[in-house]
């Protein structure tokens, strides 16, 4: 697939990510446009203008990353609006800010998710900062605009190369790769695939139980005190989910062992099914 369709592709999907986390904290569907085109590289980031940027990186590389730019006056106003529609009307800077960035994230986990499904692997956010793309070969560069009302709040995202080329999905017209023409040696490959899995066994990752989960409007979880009731999306009856580094990977039922609470393992879910349920 071309590079230009596979960044209109990226663009759009955040895009569509975005409206749909905005619309859940403000009560308004915003309409967000993308500008045809890419950007030209003095557009990425004009001279003389006070910009915001966000660097993402995704598990598919090292290098597969976004870079998230927005004018001073519209993350402001952004944050500013979410926390409005919370009843904070009195939110700092540094709220603001933390706000516009949480509503970012979210959509670009949202991203994540479906870049999961076009390439058919989980992929993953990782590590995130403040930091703008480099001078140098940022990769495709796209124009969006968010309506509020009569506001238009104009935002930018670079696409690194390796995401790009990385973001294809697989051919499925494609034919399969020929057998080797000689027999392989069973002990070498015995040997490889140890070494292999090896490397795998030291290797840590977050595992969480989750007994339900629930959505709130962020004017609601504002007003969580010590005492407050969250109801949950599960009945007692059903089964907890067992999460390795944001995936569902089985279920169980509680347990107590010698005081502590544990988890009996009573279904492995398929691989097909991780994807589908990616945090």
């Amino acid at each position: 697939m071309p590079a230009l369709e596979t960044s209109a592709w990226l663009a759009d999907e955040w895009a569509r990510q975005l409206a749909g986390v905005l619309a859940s904290m403000l009560g308004e569907s915003p309409s967000i446009g993308i500008a045809p085109g890419e950007l030209a590289a003095s557009e990425i980031a004009p001279e003389g203008t006070d910009s915001f940027w966000w660097e993402q990186r995704f598990s598919l590389a090292a290098d597969a990353r976004v870079w998230i730019r927005a004018d001073t006056p519209a993350w402001r106003e952004i944050g500013n609006r979410v926390l409005l529609g919370a009843g904070v009307d009195d939110g700092d800077e540094e709220s603001i800010r933390s706000t516009y960035l949480e509503i970012v994230n979210q959509a670009l986990s949202g991203l994540a998710g479906a870049l999961s499904s076009r390439v058919r692997k989980e992929v993953t956010c990782v590590e995130n900062r403040a930091a703008s793309p480099p001078e140098s070969g940022p990769g495709s560069a796209r124009a969006l605009e968010i309506a509020l009302g009569e506001l238009k709040l104009p935002l930018a995202m670079v696409f690194s190369s390796s995401l790009i080329s990385l973001s294809d999905p697989p051919d499925p017209s494609a034919p399969d790769k020929p057998a080797a023409a000689t027999k392989p040696d069973p002990t070498q490959a015995e040997t490889q695939s140890a070494k292999s899995i090896d490397l795998l066994l030291d290797v840590e990752l977050p595992v969480s139980i989750s007994f339900g989960r629930a959505q709130l409007p962020l004017k609601e979880v504002i007003k969580l005190t010590t005492g407050s009731i969250v109801e949950l999306n599960r009945a007692l009856s059903e089964p907890v989910e067992v999460i390795v580094n944001n995936c569902v990977i089985a279920r169980g039922e509680v347990v107590v062992v010698e005081g502590n609470y544990g988890i009996r393992i009573k279904q492995v879910v398929s691989r097909q099914e991780r994807l589908r349920t990616l945090i």
